[in-house]
């Protein structure tokens, strides 16, 4: 956490809310000057839907309990429209429902599972210094050149090249999904002394309590499908963010607890074949192996002189977006050779809107 000043309350680039509709903007970690907001990515209505990506109409069954409210209208044509085929379907359903209820699997695991890491191909990190591009205000084509990107969960991933899904782990979206959270898991949301909210002030995102064992195993049983989605679309790996939210709990959460519910996460990344991203947290940088991070996004490494610590510590393995032309020119010039480093607009905006900014070494 950056030592408290003037400015020390505002997250890294990140703007304040503004009210109307919810938008994510680029994420940051501890709260310091200028944290950069996630903009316009889908992961809120997504999580107001309750699907990952991959998901389908039948997920609607299981997003009551496990996912925030669909609002999105289905887009499945009736399966029973012919009379001639309808017992036969129900019959097909029935037995898998009965299949799916006979594993020990929880419930919110079996919504989008894909199958299990069977170890035949190895867990693929990114190639080091690969061409990056951060598309978390909405997916485009991907500019020439580049290698691998980052889209939100609930878009899909760009054939041919090494994607990573983002997942927001440790916080709610704000917004109609606190609404749901509240209504459907109550008791998984942080709470200071008098039973209110901890939160995020700067996005008004509640935090999620990863506190026990038992509430993480809970939230595992939530985010963990988002994972399983991720999976299930084709992507190669998955970052979830806000792992610094222990920073901003007001002491009723520690770096333990965020080790902890993180090495959660990785495990089922791995077991769904996927590779999996420390995001910022160099607090956190001495836990990678025990955590089991194979690669990191960081923002803004170059401004807060963090590169040469995620340089080292992932060989080379590290995507930084920067966000002036100041820090990224210079982190250009000391760290080009070794890092991806691409330069982003604060809104991460997609290709084809005004004020979109990308740039890479």
């Amino acid at each position: 956490m950056r030592p408290p000043g003037p400015s020390a309350r505002l997250p890294r680039n990140r703007y304040r809310p503004v009210p109307g509709p919810a938008i994510r903007r680029a994420g940051r970690r501890a709260r310091g000057p200028g944290r950069t907001p996630r903009s316009g990515t889908p992961t809120e209505s997504r999580e107001r839907d309750g699907g990952g990506a991959g998901a389908t109409a039948a997920d609607d069954k299981m997003a009551a309990t496990s996912h925030p409210p669909r609002t999105r209208k289905s887009t499945m044509t009736p399966l029973f429209r012919r009379r001639g085929i309808r017992h036969a379907l129900l019959a097909a359903v029935l037995a898998l429902l009965l299949t799916s209820c006979s594993t020990n699997a929880p419930a919110g695991d079996r919504r989008d599972a894909a199958p299990a890491h069977t170890g035949a191909d190895p867990i693929r990190p990114p190639a080091a210094h690969a061409p990056f591009d951060y598309q978390l205000g909405g997916a485009y084509p991907p500019p020439d050149g580049v290698r691998a990107l980052s889209r939100d969960r609930s878009a899909d991933p760009a054939p041919g090249l090494y994607n990573i899904c983002y997942v927001n782990a440790f916080q709610t979206q704000p917004g109609d999904a606190v609404d749901w959270w509240r209504a459907h898991h109550p008791g998984l949301l942080l709470r200071d002394a008098r039973g209110g909210l901890v939160i995020d002030e700067d996005w008004d995102e509640p935090l999620l309590d990863i506190s026990t064992p038992g509430t993480r195993e809970a939230l595992l049983d939530i985010v963990g499908p988002w994972i399983d989605g991720c999976a299930k679309a084709g992507f190669d790996a998955v970052e979830p963010d806000n792992l610094d939210s222990y920073e901003r709990s007001d002491g009723r959460l520690t770096a333990d607890d965020a080790t902890a519910f993180a090495t959660l996460l990785a495990r089922r990344a791995h077991d769904r074949g996927l590779a999996i991203a420390q995001k910022n947290t160099t607090a956190l940088l001495d836990r990678r192996r025990h955590i089991g991070f194979d690669f990191a996004v960081v923002e803004e490494c170059a401004r807060y002189r963090e590169c040469p610590a995620f340089a080292d510590a992932y060989d080379g393995k590290v995507f930084d977006i920067e966000y002036t032309a100041k820090d990224f020119d210079g982190a250009c010039r000391r760290w080009g050779e070794r890092l991806s480093l691409t330069l982003r607009d604060r809104d991460v905006r997609p290709a084809a809107e005004p004020g979109h900014v990308y740039r890479r070494c």
